[in-house]
């Protein structure tokens, strides 16, 4: 190992995505509702309001889905708009089953956030379907994607902490 992959693995973990929305409420019940994920924390400072959501069986290395929605005015990027992750760029989430996959396109469809599929796509792509959160955001649903799989295969069950 080099020194940089010393650095890497002691000085820096994979830790969240953040998100802006227009409505923290929604986008938390939204996501509690969709995915696996659910709210860890919930807070407001005087510029805005944010959420932790995350995946509570995940204990060795939890990576948290942070939703952050600004005051009226208080938004330090303004002027420059805050655009949905998407088409193709997306949250990925890895299902267990077709089945699962199939639930949350009946799901999506049924409060219309349904976006693409649930199709089979070569590999490794696998069968996903798409969702639409409420500002847009594409959110993946997959199976047989085998991303723990191949992580597995590459680098074992070690974790480096």
């Amino acid at each position: 190992m080099s020194v940089d992959d010393d650095f890497k693995l002691d000085r820096q973990r994979w830790t969240h995505m953040a998100l802006h929305v227009s409505d923290l409420d929604k986008s938390i019940a939204w996501y509690e509702r969709f995915t696996h994920l659910t709210l860890l924390d919930k807070r407001e400072d005087p510029d805005s309001y944010a959420a932790w959501l995350a995946d509570r069986r995940e204990t060795s290395s939890p990576f948290i889905l942070v939703l952050g929605q600004f005051m009226e005015g208080k938004d330090p990027f303004a002027p420059a708009p805050h655009y949905p992750v998407g088409p193709f760029s997306h949250i990925g989430i890895e299902t267990m089953s077709r089945a699962e996959v199939d639930r949350a396109a009946a799901l999506g469809k049924e409060d219309g956030c349904l976006a693409v599929g649930p199709l089979d796509r070569p590999a490794p792509v696998g069968y996903v379907c798409f969702l639409k959160d409420p500002d847009g955001n594409t959110v993946e649903f997959s199976y047989g994607q085998g991303v723990y799989d191949m992580f597995k295969e590459k680098w074992g069950d070690a974790l480096v902490d």
